[in-house]
């Protein structure tokens, strides 16, 4: 049991990892669209540029080594989740495939096309969007059938208000962590005019990303009161400070000061909620499906994936700081001189 506990931390936290460095990617595609749309381009398009061409390749490693640990440590996940989940995984992977042409034609292409901006900054929300639905259904309530002949009750998953919530708060989220990192990019690279647009969206999607979290955790009630008596029994401190967190990056970006801190409390207020939200589901993977006690692979097989899975994290986050000092941050590049 131990092993599966370990196993679920790991597999957790390269989650959390493509979640932040995905949404600032997907935040980017869909603001570099709006700013295309209302001629704005000139302002930020270039810094977005300078953000995405050195990492924009590396942004999916994250989310398929959780993929595949997942199925690894957790063998059942495959049959419960692989055959609910066939439409929406789907579609994520055309709207992911949509997103690579759209580098090759802006790498390689003499000049970027609208439609192709237009897809690539739509896939961006409509990716987490997606993908967003195996938390919804892991709570439970939309799975029918018996274990050999299982489907998904899609009337009643988009009826759902919970399902919903979930939706438009990875949309929104996704919206508010690109635009607190890329707030932090323009400031380090003395991109004023960049910096003003930046900041305002930052602050404007705040709110409502606070505000919709609060409409998620209430309709949890109704989805599933067993997780949501949990959090709010157990793990209700690590979403206090994942709000006290939030006002922090508010007031900084409010004052204009200490950008980078901000965006560093943006990170810890995502940390919190998302292993808060995390925690307090456990032992649960698929309620009322899959335990995370019972559903382990054996000891020797748990114990040589937390194993590689580790290693993979002391070489992934090491090579991801080091490309973004070697790029990203390069004081010549980050203004625009190289």
């Amino acid at each position: 049991m131990v092993f599966a506990y370990i196993g679920i931390s790991v597999l957790w936290i390269f989650l959390f990892c493509y979640i932040i460095v995905a949404s600032i990617d997907f935040g980017a595609g869909f603001f570099t669209l709006h700013a295309k749309i209302t001629k704005q381009d000139k302002k930020i398009n270039h810094l977005v540029a300078r953000y995405l061409n050195p990492v924009w390749e590396v942004t999916n490693v994250f989310f398929v080594f959780f993929f595949v640990g997942m199925v690894g440590f957790f063998p059942d996940t495959a049959k419960y989740f692989g055959s609910v989940l066939l439409l929406p995984a789907s579609i994520a992977v055309i709207l992911i495939s949509i997103r690579g042409s759209f580098y090759a034609f802006e790498n390689y292409g003499p000049d970027t096309k609208l439609p192709w901006l237009a897809l690539y900054g739509i896939a961006g929300l409509f990716i987490p969007a997606a993908l967003a639905t195996t938390l919804t259904i892991s709570e439970g309530g939309y799975i029918t059938g018996s274990s050999n002949n299982l489907d998904l009750d899609w009337v009643q998953l988009i009826l759902s208000p919970y399902s919903w919530a979930v939706v438009f708060l990875s949309v929104v989220s996704v919206l508010y962590i690109s635009s607190g990192f890329l707030t932090y990019y323009a400031s380090k690279a003395k991109d004023t005019e960049a910096y003003k647009l930046l900041r305002y969206w930052f602050l404007f999607w705040g709110p409502p990303m606070i505000a919709i979290s609060l409409f998620v955790f209430l309709s949890l009630r109704l989805q599933n009161r067993e997780h949501f008596t949990n959090a709010v029994t157990n793990y209700w401190w690590m979403f206090l400070l994942s709000f006290i967190c939030f006002i922090g990056a508010m007031v900084l970006t409010l004052i204009k000061k200490g950008h980078g801190l901000a965006f560093i409390l943006v990170i810890l207020q995502m940390g919190f909620a998302f292993f808060g939200y995390g925690a307090s589901k456990l032992p649960y993977l698929l309620y009322p499906f899959i335990r995370i006690d019972e559903g382990v692979v054996n000891s020797s097989m748990a114990i040589a994936l937390i194993t590689a899975f580790i290693f993979a994290l002391l070489l992934l986050i090491p090579s991801l700081i080091l490309l973004l000092r070697l790029f990203v941050f390069d004081k010549k590049y980050v203004e625009g001189k190289k």
